[in-house]
């Protein structure tokens, strides 16, 4: 299960901030749990301009996630091509990747974002 950035924010460093299904997703050991590596690269920019619910350094944040046993997932061409296919729902570029990954490689995304949750596929809001 690929989880999106909040997520994983929460995960890390705030785990009560986390709606009961996804600390239920995570806390199951016969899950895969993911990250993206489009989730560090918007948790990376997004802190340096600032924002306020992006404080993590990302270097910590993937060497924790990995030391959780959450497994790493790449950005490919065919994840960016996949972009072109999705429909408008959402403007986020980041979002619109971890649709795409989800999408190709058949995981299924996890979110908080109702709008996110709209499109077809594998994602599911928690």
């Amino acid at each position: 299960m690929l989880l999106d950035t909040q997520l994983l924010l929460w995960a890390a460093g705030q785990p009560e901030r986390l709606p009961v299904g996804a600390r239920t997703v995570i806390d199951d050991a016969r899950n895969q749990l993911m990250f993206s590596a489009a989730s560090l690269w918007e948790v990376a920019i997004k802190s340096g301009l600032g924002r306020d619910d992006f404080r993590a350094d990302a270097r910590l944040l993937r060497r924790g996630l990995l030391d959780n046993g959450y497994d790493e997932l790449a950005i490919t061409s065919e994840h960016a091509v996949a972009i072109a296919n999705l429909p408008p729902i959402h403007k986020d570029p980041f979002d619109r990747m971890l649709v795409a990954q989800s999408a190709i490689e058949g995981i299924l995304l996890l979110t908080t974002d109702p709008i996110v949750a709209q499109y077809p596929g594998p994602v599911r809001k928690v």
